[in-house]
């Protein structure tokens, strides 16, 4: 990681960047975004998606699957709050949906 991802950004910053990631929300100085699937199968199919995500990013999101709900909170813990890492996670996140 570049000393850049660890950044903590600022709420300008991360309000810029939200613009472009529509659902994704500051929750909890978490950014934070809720996805509903069809059923368990489709979710946990997404959820094996970020898995391979976080695995290549190194960074690994708080989460949590009720049946085809997927819960996601980012933060850089090495930051204390949310960098340009979480920012880029959202992104590849949101190429798993489109």
């Amino acid at each position: 990681m570049t000393k850049a991802e660890l950044r903590t950004l600022t709420v300008q910053e991360i309000n810029d960047r939200l613009k472009d990631l529509p659902g994704w929300s500051i929750l909890d100085g978490k950014l934070h975004k809720e996805f509903r699937f069809k059923d368990f199968a489709r979710a946990f199919t997404f959820m094996t998606g970020v898995a391979l995500v976080a695995e290549g990013m190194h960074h690994h999101p708080e989460w949590s699957n009720v049946y085809n709900r997927v819960v996601i909170d980012l933060t850089t813990h090495d930051a204390g709050g949310i960098s340009h890492l979480d920012i880029d996670f959202a992104v590849r996140v949101e190429s798993l949906i489109s």
